[in-house]
């Protein structure tokens, strides 16, 4: 989140959206680690389920997909200019949204991983949301 907003280029940010932002992750952030503390009990053998292990791995992906799609992103423009370019390459070969994709398979994978209500309805409207956003894109 604040790596990235460093180097974008372009049109101005309304201040607005940053702040709803920053109250949206803050209340998730806080829902999600409540739940991870307080509500959720997982076996000493947690770490060895499948449905960790395949959470995990699909965070890792959706992370690598995530910051691969930004980067290409992020190389689009050159600086001052400020018009709307196709990405080429990595998963925008295949998909128009990969950065939207990369960040839906992350946040699935950690629901997967957590197997808690919190996370997976985090999921369900990340994936609501940045699919949505992803189909306007396109």
């Amino acid at each position: 989140t604040f790596v990235y907003s460093l180097f974008t280029r372009g049109r101005p940010f309304p201040i607005g959206f940053v702040f709803k932002g920053i109250v949206f992750c803050t209340g998730n952030g806080f829902l999600q680690g409540y739940s991870l503390i307080y509500c959720s009990e997982y076996p000493a053998e947690w770490y060895t389920d499948i449905r960790f292990g395949l959470g995990l791995f699909l965070f890792i992906l959706g992370m690598g997909i995530n910051i691969h799609s930004d980067y290409i992103l992020h190389q689009l423009r050159k600086p001052g200019e400020v018009i709307y370019k196709i990405p080429q390459g990595g998963l925008f070969t295949y998909v128009s949204g990969a950065n939207f994709l990369g960040e839906i398979v992350e946040w699935l994978g950690f629901a997967l991983a957590t197997w808690s209500l919190p996370a997976f309805a985090f999921a369900f409207f990340t994936l609501c949301f940045l699919g949505l956003r992803a189909f306007y894109h396109h």
